[in-house]
């Protein structure tokens, strides 16, 4: 495999270091210029938002690829999965998010409907990669169990009132970095942020909190 970097003066490690900084974290591209000001590393806000678009999808599928290999080792316990709107140029698109009982994000689909063929899709996607959970939850968007009946997996439907709250609450990290963006221009743009942003909020999910000290 060629090297995406052999045509760029800054080592790979700074390359890196200005991509996770700036999908992580809710901050602007001239925040990221500033804070690496700081460190001093002098690059502009236009090179910032160069190399995520050229390196983010890059880091993301390394990434991807590292944790589909681990998890398609271990039985799928339960899914969660959810849609919020989000606002492309003033028109309403869906982004449908799966989450495993872990928090761990599966994936995440923009469409431009809420309907039957949006949930087959993600279901298909994520079905693909990962096989067959034990149970599946979501909220009582009709769309759900029209999709769970076409893939014959209604059997493993589950759909209540707090139990898909870790679905729900895996869109917070998303919105605050979409405040610190302020929107998106096209749902190119939204499917190819949101699928990064995934990943790189999964190599940052390491709940630290557990770990013994």
């Amino acid at each position: 495999m060629s090297n995406p970097f052999r045509y760029f003066n800054s080592s790979p490690e700074v390359i890196r270091l200005v991509v996770m900084m700036y999908v992580r974290y809710p901050l602007s591209l001239r925040n990221v210029e500033d804070l690496l000001a700081e460190r001093g590393i002098d690059i502009s806000h236009e090179t910032v938002r160069f190399w995520w678009n050229r390196f983010g999808p890059i880091f993301a599928a390394e990434i991807r690829k590292r944790r589909v290999a681990h998890m398609r080792a271990y039985p799928q316990w339960r899914w969660h999965l959810d849609e919020v709107f989000v606002k492309v140029n003033g028109k309403l698109c869906y982004l449908w998010r799966a989450v495993d009982h872990e928090g761990e994000v599966l994936e995440a689909v923009v469409t431009a409907r809420r309907d039957k063929a949006a949930a087959l899709k993600l279901l298909k996607r994520i079905m693909k990669k990962y096989g067959l959970p034990q149970s599946i939850v979501t909220d009582r968007l009709r769309a759900y169990s029209a999709a769970m009946k076409e893939i014959s997996a209604a059997d493993r439907h589950e759909v209540g009132g707090r139990l898909n709250n870790r679905a729900e609450n895996s869109h917070q990290p998303f919105r605050r970095r979409e405040r610190a963006m302020q929107r998106f221009r096209s749902m190119k743009t939204l499917q190819k942020f949101s699928s990064v942003h995934a990943q790189v909020h999964n190599q940052f999910n390491q709940k630290r909190h557990l770990v013994t000290r």
